[in-house]
């Protein structure tokens, strides 16, 4: 039985491609394309395909968020990112938000195909620089006790600042008087770190820097 595949990119015409490029492999069967997270979600409330691929820069919702939001309520759905990326900082949060696997675009049909094939047979395929990068961020891991920098998640100093004085249980006024800066600043900042951290609240982002000895 051929592996039902679900698509999801930005791109309306990169979509028509890999479909078209599917439906000349009998393993696989595209079950839909999406443009976006948002319709992607939508989608799945209907049916739910074995495996989606997902990218990652999209807007509205972008592609790890959508992976966290499809794992956690789809355990069974297999994604595995396919995008241009390939930095580092991609790929620990793709991974640590539920992603089984991480090939680049670049990649032949055929390869793409097979690796499909792959995660199915619960392997975690990834491009050949996406697995040299992964053992990277793996070897630093264990050079500093599993913690991550703040860097690794790309937060800014001053991204870095706001967060310890969120942490302190400060509001947005007092974080504003204590930086020098307006309160649409910071809000503007405490937007970003969700983002960056892939967290909703204060809450969450404050319990990621603590499990990590940010402050």
């Amino acid at each position: 039985m051929a592996i039902s595949v679900g698509i999801v990119d930005d791109n309306p015409k990169l979509l028509e491609s890999i479909k078209q490029n599917f439906s000349l492999f009998d393993e696989v069967e595209v079950a839909f394309t999406a443009v976006g997270g948002v319709k992607a979600l939508s989608y799945l409330e209907d049916s739910q395909p074995d495996v989606i691929l997902m990218d990652i820069e999209m807007p509205g919702i972008d592609g790890i968020e959508t992976t966290k939001r499809v794992v956690e309520k789809y355990p069974n759905i297999k994604v595995m990112m396919l995008t241009v990326f390939d930095q580092e900082d991609k790929i620990f949060s793709a991974v640590l938000n539920g992603a089984s696997g991480y090939i680049l675009k670049d990649e032949k049909p055929a390869r793409i195909v097979q690796c499909v094939e792959e995660v199915m047979d619960g392997g975690a395929p990834m491009s050949p620089k996406i697995a040299f990068l992964t053992l990277k961020i793996i070897k630093y891991q264990q050079g500093s006790n599993a913690k991550q920098k703040p860097e690794s998640f790309g937060l800014t100093a001053r991204e870095m600042d706001v967060l310890e004085l969120v942490a302190k249980a400060m509001n947005y006024q007092e974080i504003a008087e204590k930086l020098f800066v307006s309160p649409k600043t910071v809000r503007k900042h405490i937007e970003n770190i969700y983002h960056k951290l892939h967290v909703h609240n204060k809450l969450d982002a404050v319990k990621i820097g603590m499990e990590n000895k940010w402050f």
